[in-house]
């Protein structure tokens, strides 16, 4: 196994504490907007991408299920919620009175407009939501509940306290009354007509971007390549060299199934891809063919052998003997049944060397500190199954659904005020873009990666059987750098650490201060970025935190490019021309699968 690169030198700074599980810090800037407002709102809805590894949707009854447990913490506990109702009651008593020091947090952007401070009527309506908000969620902690059901009370809680904030009408939204008196009503019109196009279009929701000036070829996903093979479920994409030399060993990329691959090419300046190119490595894409209904017997069997048909094609380009491959997310799980596989059939040698961007491979801990993990229950798993079983397919606007009712403040009431009470468009933001531009999963590889949660495979040898082989995953030998975000919600940082011991002591752990998605969009150039990187000799995340040396400044992708330069073999003339005889050029990248809706 391939031993971890020196860390790049940089200035040390101050570590965070190693129990980082609850920190949030402000995501880092992916790229300019118009305005504070614009950017909020986007750097909030970025930690909820669906990139994460497909899961279920939230029934009507989980809900019941979570309002029954707030319930049950009434009835079990009737003197303690008394008692919150006193609190309550005095609190309401001083805020009359002008004495009431309960203030929002200053992170709290639903208030942060003076009015809610100088006018003393919205002053004391703010205060006396924020009362109240703070005395249920204080009953909730102390209520004789077991952790489970006292998960899906605090779920239910936040979702009506949110729901309930003044901030979201607009008789008690102060910029949007401003608004209202500024603009002679025609906010409210571009608010009613965005919210009747959302009814019809959006299923309700109120759309997060403004995708009209995304161009996929064009401005966005527009690194140069060419498609070289192509079967009924991906296209491969070999991307042109930029340096004249190249190393002998290429790079085979694996993107999730629920989006679209070019989160890692929207721009020049944020493209993985180029990076990849301008680092003298042979690069390869893997873009998946948005399925349809008459597709949902595709399963996880036969995504892996895709990726051995992609593994063969570059291998025959570039003549390389073996090659260097990539998973990120839900892409990262068919790769490492991908690995499983080749080991179990005595040719792991084709792959030499992996790198790993947010993936969890240890499927409790996906769910570890994350609110779908209140409703992973073997009647939701069945559930799930039956329900993409009778459509064919899971589609991502369901997925979207989901997410957002996870997080309702990010992803759903900033968007109404924004888009209904100020009558504002919604952000013209790329990655939110690409983000909405979703696919399906074949019914078939939803239930498979059901299954993964109920036989953590990866964790357990012998429970899973892929394409006729049985899954060992102790047999897997390759070298791994595996990146994990410090404010990842979706694939816990400390999930990703498992995933780096999976494959040994000597794999490369790089934590980056950031969420799911900048932990992989993560370009040179923004000086709030910085990562710790260190072989994952540690037992647990913690004691990895606690000895992973110097804080490193700026992005982990030149630490990544020297570990994979070192990895990827000679160094020879750049090809002249992209494809071989064999697999001459079909077209141009982007290619076709990836514009399709």
């Amino acid at each position: 196994m391939s031993k971890a690169s020196p860390t790049t030198p940089s200035a040390s700074a101050g570590k965070p504490r190693a129990k980082a599980r609850s920190t949030r810090r402000k995501p880092a800037e992916a790229a300019p907007v118009d305005n504070v407002q614009e950017h909020e709102l986007a750097a909030g809805a970025l930690n909820h991408t669906l990139a994460a590894t497909p899961l279920m949707g939230v029934r009507p009854s989980d809900l019941l299920s979570a309002a029954g447990s707030l319930f049950k913490a009434v009835g079990r506990t009737p003197f303690k919620a008394g008692r919150h109702v006193g609190s309550y009651l005095n609190e309401l008593r001083q805020i009359a009175v002008g004495t009431s020091s309960m203030a929002p947090h200053a992170k709290d952007k639903r208030f942060a407009d003076p009015a809610w401070q100088s006018n003393v009527f919205l002053r004391a309506l703010m205060q006396s939501y924020l009362a109240g908000n703070q005395e249920l969620n204080r009953f909730i902690a102390e209520a004789n509940l077991d952790p489970l059901d006292k998960g899906r009370a605090q779920f239910i809680a936040a979702l009506l306290c949110d729901a309930l904030a003044p901030s979201n009408l607009l008789l008690t939204n102060p910029v949007a009354l401003r608004k209202l008196v500024d603009t002679g009503g025609l906010n409210l019109v571009r608010g009613v007509r965005q919210f009747s196009h959302d009814l019809l279009h959006n299923r309700g929701l109120p759309a997060q971007v403004d995708s009209a000036p995304f161009k996929v070829g064009e401005n966005v996903a527009n690194a140069k390549g060419e498609v070289v093979f192509r079967n009924a479920m991906f296209e491969l994409l070999q991307f042109a060299p930029t340096t004249p030399n190249v190393h002998a060993r290429p790079l085979v990329m694996s993107p999730p199934q629920i989006n679209k691959y070019y989160a890692i090419d929207l721009s020049p300046d944020k493209s993985l891809i180029q990076w990849t190119q301008d680092s003298g490595v042979q690069m390869f894409v893997i873009s998946w063919r948005n399925p349809t209904a008459k597709h949902r017997d595709w399963g996880l069997s036969d995504y892996v052998l895709c990726l051995d048909q992609a593994v063969e094609v570059a291998r025959q380009i570039t003549g390389s003997a073996d090659v260097n491959m990539w998973g990120s997310c839900s892409g990262g799980i068919t790769l490492a049944a991908y690995l499983g596989w080749l080991a179990a059939r005595g040719e792991g040698a084709k792959v030499a060397n992996t790198s790993w961007a947010v993936c969890v491979l240890d499927m409790p801990a996906a769910l570890d500190d994350t609110t779908l993990g209140l409703f992973a229950t073997p009647a939701a798993l069945r559930a799930a199954k039956a329900s993409s079983r009778r459509k064919g397919v899971l589609s991502g606007q369901e997925l979207a659904r989901m997410f957002a009712w996870m997080r309702p403040n990010d992803l759903i009431w900033n968007y109404w005020v924004n888009n209904y009470l100020l009558g504002n468009k919604p952000p013209a933001f790329d990655i939110l873009a690409w983000n909405n531009d979703t696919t399906r999963l074949p019914a078939q590889l939803h239930a498979d990666y059901l299954d993964l949660m109920r036989l953590n495979p990866y964790s357990n040898p012998g429970v899973m059987r892929i394409a006729g082989e049985t899954i060992d995953m102790s047999q897997v030998k390759v070298g791994a750098y595996v990146v994990g975000g410090t404010t990842d919600h979706i694939t816990p940082w400390q999930g990703c650490y498992g995933t780096a011991r999976l494959f040994g002591e000597d794999s490369t752990y790089v934590l980056s201060n950031a969420g799911h998605l900048q932990s992989l969009v993560n370009p040179p150039g923004n000086p709030k970025s910085y990562f710790y990187a260190a072989p994952a000799s540690a037992s647990d995340p913690e004691a990895w935190l606690e000895g992973a040396g110097e804080r490193h400044s700026g992005s982990w992708w030149p630490h990544w490019r020297a570990w994979i330069q070192e990895r990827s073999g000679a160094t020879q003339a750049a090809p002249k021309q992209l494809g071989s005889p064999q697999y001459p050029p079909l077209c141009a990248a982007p290619g076709t699968y990836v514009l399709q809706r």
